[in-house]
């Protein structure tokens, strides 16, 4: 499941945190969950502790919670408060492997 905070341009004590842990905690069979962070401008503190109850939720349900294209200032505000090596941020290649290996699990059988 890839999530796109497309309509949050900040993270903050809002909607956009809560509709995050909603999608996110609604995908309890999933294996890979990837949050794709490249709308997002700024995060704060609450957004920062969404992150890592997803985080933690995550790691209690077998699952992989990894991060994408965080902009530059949100990769900031990750490293400043020291949470980057708790997140795993996807790169692009790690992307592409996954999303080809969905599309091939869900292409009909030939």
């Amino acid at each position: 499941m890839t999530w796109q905070l497309s309509n949050a341009k900040r993270v903050v004590r809002s909607e956009a945190a809560f509709k995050l842990r909603e999608a996110v905690t609604s995908q309890r069979n999933a294996r890979i969950i990837v949050i794709d962070l490249s709308e997002v401008r700024a995060i704060e503190s609450s957004g920062l502790g969404m992150l890592g109850f997803l985080q933690r939720w995550a790691y209690d349900h077998d699952i992989r919670l990894k991060l994408f294209n965080p902009t530059k200032s949100v990769q900031d505000r990750l490293e400043h408060v020291g949470s980057v090596p708790e997140f795993d941020i996807a790169t692009l290649d790690e992307m592409m492997a996954l999303l080809a290996r969905a599309d091939s699990r869900y292409a009909p059988a030939a």
